[in-house]
């Protein structure tokens, strides 16, 4: 069997900050695996400029499937860089696998499971552990409220993974915290999208929630837009703070600074490649 070439694969970003990090993770996973890891995006990042990633422009799954094609590889992983089930990965993905497979229908193509895993409603617990030690390092004496916060979706399979981790966060915290509800940062209008309320602008409308001290804990893997320095995230967190719904919000790490993500992205890998 001829070795695969990996794709460690995100949504993308016009943020360099989201390409160079999405680097860094499959550069650690080459090296703890031993097999070529390339970074790359289903959409977006290739319209960042060069220059802002060292002189090495990002690209593309559909670009680079089509190049590697056109070299002769036949045999690819796709490693989702996603926590549950969306739709770039349940759909958009397999479209760009079948449209490559109308000119070379003798691809060989394994698409590893999303970090969360198979099980919507019972995520791997490894991912609350981490969500908990990014939390534990802002919890300083006075118990704080905890939000964990993800983007919102409009698959509900995807918000249960959230509600599942909010709860299983909720667990591993226990008495350390004074509170958690899980949020959305944005939703799509109408009724059908209501399962991403409440949203996290709206959290200081619940009376019972609202006040002293919230950490953020972030249903995100890696800086952009949304999340990380000047995100809608933090320009929310800092809305909070300017209508005293809380006396201060805090902001923890994001997923896809943990060390231990490389060993779950590694176990991914190794249930689709042995």
């Amino acid at each position: 069997m001829s070795t695969p070439i990996v794709f460690l694969i995100d949504n993308g970003s016009l943020r360099p900050s989201a390409t160079l990090a999405l680097r860094g993770l499959a550069e650690a996973l080459s090296a703890r695996v031993g097999l070529p890891v390339e970074a790359v995006s289903l959409l977006h990042s290739h319209k960042v400029p060069a220059e802002a990633l060292g002189g090495r422009p990002a690209t593309i799954v559909k670009r680079r499937l089509r190049e590697c094609i056109a070299g002769g590889q036949r045999h690819f992983i796709f490693l989702p860089l996603f926590l549950g089930p969306s739709l770039a990965i349940v759909d958009y993905l397999p479209s760009l696998i079948a449209e490559a497979r109308e000119t070379q229908p003798d691809l060989e193509v394994h698409i590893a499971p999303p970090l969360a895993g198979d099980d919507v409603d019972s995520p791997d617990l490894r991912l609350v552990q981490m969500l908990a030690d990014q939390v534990r390092r802002l919890i300083r004496g006075k118990a704080a409220k905890v939000a964990l916060v993800d983007h919102g979706t409009p698959i509900r399979e995807v918000n249960r993974v959230r509600n599942a981790m909010a709860a299983q966060l909720e667990e591993a915290l226990g008495s350390e915290v004074a509170a958690i509800r899980a949020c959305s940062m944005e939703r799509r209008e109408g009724a059908a999208y209501d399962f991403n309320d409440p949203l996290l602008e709206n959290l200081g409308a619940d009376n019972a929630f609202r006040g002293g001290r919230l950490i953020l804990a972030m249903f995100f893997l890696l800086p952009g837009r949304h999340a990380g320095e000047g995100g809608d995230v933090a320009e929310i967190a800092d809305g909070l703070t300017a209508n005293h719904d809380f006396e201060s919000v805090e902001i923890a790490p994001l997923l896809g600074e943990h060390p231990r993500l490389i060993d779950l992205l590694g176990d991914r890998l190794s249930s689709v490649w042995k």
